[in-house]
């Protein structure tokens, strides 16, 4: 089956205050996503979900990957970064996952970013302006905990019971008054304890 998709979406944020306190530089997130027809739709239980994976995830990674970052402007730009898949009412969750939890997919994000971390990600089951968020995490540092964001949005028509929806999340920045220490700060205080 080839990918067939009905509509792109983009989403843009930039937050300029946070807790009624000027941010020193603006967080900003991105969001673009594909609504695309459920390739296993209709077809009972599917045991081998492989060829559409195959046929259908490099497609999709490459395509939403040149449109994240045509709003980001560059992928050195990215500093935070996530995924996220939804699926209509008629589907598994599994086919949600299945297009994004494999490398032929995840892969163009990580390296036009040039990332080390991995993809944070959400895949749930809605229908049509069911909530789309999206999680990100640093694309270098897994523990920075300012750059721990949810990329946020709905699509008001999608998904219909039958479609996807895939999704990619960016952010230039983290959260403006981080204030919360890092995870590795935490880890010290474990060991400090029970040394």
């Amino acid at each position: 089956m080839m990918l067939k998709i009905r509509k792109v979406v983009g989403y843009d944020e930039k937050v300029l205050i946070e807790g009624g306190k000027a941010a020193p530089t603006p967080l900003h997130l991105f969001g673009a996503a594909a609504v695309i027809a459920n390739p296993w739709a209709g077809r009972g239980f599917v045991d081998d979900l492989k060829p559409e994976i195959m046929a259908i995830a490099p497609e999709l990674g490459a395509l939403l990957t040149d449109e994240i970052l045509r709003r980001v402007g560059s992928g050195d730009a990215v500093e935070g970064y996530g995924k996220a898949a939804l699926c209509g009412t008629s589907g598994e969750i599994e086919h949600a996952s299945a297009l994004i939890h494999t490398l032929h997919f995840g892969n163009h994000f990580r390296r036009a970013v040039g990332a080390k971390t991995y993809l944070a990600f959400t895949n749930v089951r809605g229908g049509p302006g069911c909530s789309i968020m999206i999680p990100l995490m640093d694309k270098q540092d897994e523990g920075r905990r300012s750059h721990y964001l949810t990329v946020h949005f709905a699509i008001s028509d999608a998904p219909a019971p039958d479609e996807l929806v895939i999704a990619l999340g960016a952010s230039i920045g983290g959260r403006p008054h981080h204030r919360i220490g890092d995870r590795y700060k935490d880890l010290e205080t474990l060991k400090d304890l029970h040394g």
